[in-house]
């Protein structure tokens, strides 16, 4: 078990934890929680050895053997899988041995080797590092690309993907769900629910917690505060600590009254009636999160919309997506994502946009946002229309060299350049007040945005948004770099706001709870989803599951499709030829596997030491010519997927 017990922790003069004590039991997975800057990240260094209690005693026991997500950005050329693959250091320690042994000629090394790499797993090394990446969302056809030629947000995720294949005792997690659409978080809550190892987990996604942990300890006071449950438990224990504290009770109070008023003022109005039951809901949570409200860095609302125009906007045949690559060759087209869209958005409507990965829902957002323009059709807007956009990576509206003053400055400009109203005072005083808000005081207000944060930057965005009253909201991902308070102070603020909200998330704590109806980006196009979070979860899961199985059925299923129609511009494609060589290759794999399965035995059995050598060897050869005849059988599979599309 891991104890710590009357722990002192200091980062340079800050003490993060004093006399701190908790026990954490094996097979227990806990969620670690509080303020940002309490110290989760620096408790974790202690626990992955990167630091040393500066008092009292810590352990963890040493033959455990630890995983944790690499914070670095990987620079590498090696393929997905590849990358995947060398996060098992028992696998990675084994081959280095058979290559330092067979180096040697030594046969008894040889032969221990050979058993050591077979015990590590490296007959199924390949597959389950391939199942690891499918299920954080990479395409079959990305399994053998370059890290390098991903994304910043995607090599993260093969950096968990190393973490997930790495054996382990202990598991160390920092903010998991940060690069993730929902329907790979839905798939990593599954995995990690079946991890039977020590897990801690820092985490603002509170049904992320709930779904995954046990034990939820949270840093408060420089004290380490156990409590048995998930988030959820912990939130009503720790409020009922609070209930008589009086700082929190009249902050909750004020909340209440402010929600309680809009609910009696429009419960009778039918065209409210969905808004103020959407205020319902926020007020029967009032109470459990009180004490995360009172912890909130900062607590915000938005300011009542000068008018509410009717529809906000419409989209006739509406096709999204993006234009064709500065130098790309003459004659080349869009990239079309989502295409025949024909949807109004009406005031006061509180949209939660879903669909899996890749489908299109920031392609919808930035659309409807004006970043982007529609390749066909048109959107509509209503008369005053006036968009509050927070895009999902923040730097996509901030200028690093520019501070939050300078933005805000820049932001009146363009705002009186557009005769718009302003929403609040426009000198200089008014809006270092107005920073101050937001918890940009003093330097702060002169600081390049490039050095700051993820949540400073985040709160700047919601700043700027605020101040120019918008009527329509169009949040991409605006969690990501928020903890948990200033997420339930964003809940609270679009909750009371009297506009229009469209929302991209997969804090679905956030979803429920601002959001009254749904619409699906799915193949191509847009739909309500007729359901609730619960329903799409099952849909995520069963999709995921369907394509499992049609990626493994893809070979007799394209093998019994009819001959191929072939245009006259189309290439010819020998769907016969091909057939014959995957026969030959799964006729060369069966026969390949028994001799596989007879050399394991012989490892299993065989107590010669130069008898074992000979084996291992053999198995090696075995499993790389496996390895090529499976790429091959791929190739050849696709490619009579293919024939089958262009015949249908």
């Amino acid at each position: 078990m891991i104890t710590l017990k009357n722990v002192v922790l200091r980062r340079s003069a800050k003490v993060l934890l004093d006399s701190a004590n908790v026990t954490i039991n094996p097979g227990e997975k806990v969620g670690l929680v509080g303020r940002n800057g309490a110290g989760k990240s620096t408790l974790f260094a202690l626990l992955n050895g990167t630091l040393h209690e500066d008092g009292g005693d810590f352990y963890v026991p040493p033959q455990w053997r630890l995983a944790q997500v690499a914070q670095d950005m990987p620079e590498t050329d090696q393929s997905a899988t590849d990358f995947v693959i060398e996060g098992d250091t028992n696998l990675l320690a084994a081959q280095q041995e058979v290559n330092a042994a067979e180096a040697t000629d030594d046969g008894e090394r040889m032969a221990n080797a050979y058993m050591a790499l077979f015990d590590a797993g490296s007959g199924d090394a390949q597959a389950r590092a391939q199942a690891l990446i499918l299920g954080l969302g990479f395409k079959t056809t990305e399994l053998d690309n370059p890290v390098n030629s991903f994304s910043g947000g995607w090599r993260m995720r093969l950096q968990l993907a190393r973490a997930l294949m790495c054996p382990s005792d202990l598991m160390l997690l920092d903010e998991p769900t940060n690069h993730l659409d929902l329907d790979a978080l839905v798939w990593l809550e599954a995995w990690l629910k079946r991890y039977t190892g020590t897990m801690l987990v820092i985490s603002h996604d509170r049904e992320f917690l709930d779904a995954i942990t046990d034990v939820t300890v949270h840093i408060e006071t420089a004290k380490l505060n156990r409590y048995g449950g998930n988030y959820s438990k912990f939130e009503d224990m720790r409020a009922e600590k609070m209930e008589q504290q009086s700082a929190s009770f009249a902050k909750q109070q004020d909340k209440i009254a402010h929600l309680q008023k809009f609910i009696s003022r429009f419960k009778a109005q039918a065209s409210k009636a969905k808004q103020a039951q959407s205020r319902v809901k926020a007020l029967d949570r009032m109470e459990k999160i009180a004490p995360l409200l009172a912890e909130a860095e900062f607590t915000f609302e938005f300011k009542e919309p000068a008018n509410l125009p009717n529809p906000m906007l419409s989209m006739s045949d509406a096709t999204f997506g993006y234009p064709p690559p500065e130098g790309a060759p003459e004659g080349t087209g869009p990239t079309v994502i989502v295409q025949k869209v024909n949807k109004s958005v009406l005031a006061g409507q509180r949209i939660g946009i879903l669909g899996a990965n890749g489908q299109g829902k920031s392609t919808l957002v930035k659309t409807v946002a004006r970043a982007l323009t529609p390749i066909h059709g048109e959107i509509l807007e209503g008369k005053g229309l006036n968009i509050g956009y927070f895009a999902q990576q923040e730097l996509d509206v901030l200028r690093p060299a520019d501070t939050p003053l300078e933005h805000m400055i820049h932001l009146v400009k363009e705002t009186t350049a557009a005769g718009k109203l302003a929403g609040q005072g426009t000198r200089e005083q008014d809006l270092r007040s107005f920073l101050g808000t937001f918890n940009f005081s003093g330097d702060m207000v002169k600081q390049a945005v490039g050095s700051m944060s993820g949540g400073e930057k985040a709160r700047l965005v919601l700043c700027m948004i605020v101040w120019q009253r918008p009527n329509l909201l169009l949040l991409d991902e605006p969690t990501n770099h928020l903890d948990l308070a200033t997420r339930e102070a964003l809940a609270m603020a679009l909750n009371e706001f009297e506009g229009t909200v469209m929302l991209v998330s997969h804090d679905r704590a956030l979803l429920r709870s601002v959001c009254d109806e749904f619409w699906m980006v799915s193949r191509g196009g847009v739909e309500p989803f007729d359901g609730d979070l619960d329903d799409y979860q099952r849909y995520l899961l069963d999709e995921a599951k369907r394509m499992r199985e049609a990626a493994k059925e893809a070979g007799k299923t394209a093998a019994a499709a009819p001959a191929p129609v072939v245009v006259a511009a189309a290439p010819v494609i020998n769907t016969k030829a091909i057939q014959r060589d995957l026969d030959k290759i799964d006729t060369e794999m069966a026969a390949m596997q028994l001799e596989k399965d007879g050399l394991e035995q012989k490892l299993a059995d065989a107590k010669n030491p130069h008898e074992i050598g000979q084996a291992g060897k053999r198995l090696k050869k075995v499993n790389a010519d496996m390895a090529a005849l499976e790429e091959r059988w791929m190739a050849l599979s696709e490619q009579l997927e293919s024939a089958g599309a262009m015949a249908s």
